[in-house]
């Protein structure tokens, strides 16, 4: 069953930093098997009254190995590099099997 990690980036505090994460990350994300389905653009919200800024969408093949991801050596250093350089918010997703 697939699954997905969904951040909403508020704030970059730091481009040059996230500059780094941008050219190293992607390749940690296929080792797990995710590929990204949204970098940002414009979102049309249409019920409620969220306001995204910056959305990215992942998609991995499951919630295992979405966390494996999100909890690897490998990503360890992006993920300290993303979030001391932006404020935003995260979430895993299931999706439908």
């Amino acid at each position: 069953m697939p699954a997905y990690f969904l951040v909403d980036v508020r704030e970059v505090k730091n481009e040059a930093r996230m500059e780094e994460y941008r050219k190293g990350v992607s390749s940690v994300v296929e080792k797990f098997g995710g590929r990204y389905l949204v970098v940002g653009g414009p979102a049309e919200v249409v019920e409620g009254d969220w306001k995204p800024v910056f959305p990215v969408l992942l998609e991995f093949p499951s919630m295992d190995a979405a966390r494996r991801w999100y909890n690897s050596e490998d990503y360890k250093k992006f993920k300290q590099i993303r979030l001391a350089s932006t404020t935003g918010t995260g979430v895993f997703l299931p999706g439908l099997g």
